[in-house]
């Protein structure tokens, strides 16, 4: 599924988001607030990548995406990529059942394995809170 914003001459506002999120749109905030307050040196922005996937939100350090914030139809997705020492900790983490199985099913590349969430409400803002801690922490 795509971005709900595929237009690459307009960058999606804050209004556009809210509109675009609904009920999910004040979860976006509480998650980049969070990764900001666990990483006050980190940067944000709008990202075009293709028509096909439009604009997602990326929050970063100077070396690498520590975040992807995906919007789509009334809700949104959270990427991470972890690597395998990050991996590791995940597994051993409180993290949900369900959570580490798709990790642990995700394809592994030369920079990590990657999962998407959705959040749809505030059950599993909990997981990804401790996702992003762990993927800070490597």
């Amino acid at each position: 599924m795509q971005s709900i914003f595929t237009g690459k001459s307009k960058k999606p506002t804050d209004a556009d988001l809210a509109a675009a999120l609904g009920t999910t749109y004040p979860y976006w905030n509480e998650l980049a607030e969070f990764t900001r307050k666990e990483y006050p040196a980190a940067t944000e922005d709008w990202h075009f990548t293709s028509e096909k996937y439009g604009w997602s939100y990326r929050i970063s350090d100077k070396k690498r995406v520590l975040v992807y914030l995906l919007p789509r139809d009334r809700f949104f997705k959270v990427a991470l990529v972890f690597g395998q020492k990050a991996t590791d900790q995940v597994m051993e983490s409180i993290v949900s059942k369900s959570i580490r199985e798709e990790l642990m099913a995700a394809k592994a590349y030369a920079e990590g394995r990657g999962i998407r969430i959705d959040v749809r409400d505030k059950s599993n803002l909990k997981d990804l809170k401790e996702l992003i801690r762990i993927k800070l922490a490597n």
